[in-house]
């Protein structure tokens, strides 16, 4: 096997297999909201919060769109990590703000 200059390094491997976890997470987040909602219904589930009474379905519904909000912001943040450069001495020098 010949590497080429376009193969990734090692450091992009690692950051490949991080947002892979969180890909993975965030579908766990999902699965397991779907899965409270299917259960609240079946069993009714309801609970006490302060002193009202609220579907355990209402609860499932919120885990599972924040797991589908949390899979969404991945996307955003794989695009940003990928994009990023290796290391550089330019990523620290300061940047002057110009004033307009």
């Amino acid at each position: 096997m010949v590497r080429t200059a376009t193969a990734n390094p090692p450091a992009a491997k690692g950051k490949v297999a991080m947002i892979v976890i969180l890909y993975v997470l965030s579908v766990v987040i999902m699965l397991l909201g779907a899965g409270f909602c299917v259960y609240s219904a079946i069993n009714n589930v309801q609970m006490q919060v302060m002193t009202s009474t609220i579907p355990g379905l209402i609860f499932g519904m919120i885990i599972l769109f924040l797991g589908i909000r949390y899979f969404m912001s991945l996307s955003k943040l794989r695009e940003e990590v990928m994009k990023s450069a290796g290391f550089s001495w330019s990523n620290f020098r300061k940047t002057k703000k110009s004033r307009a």
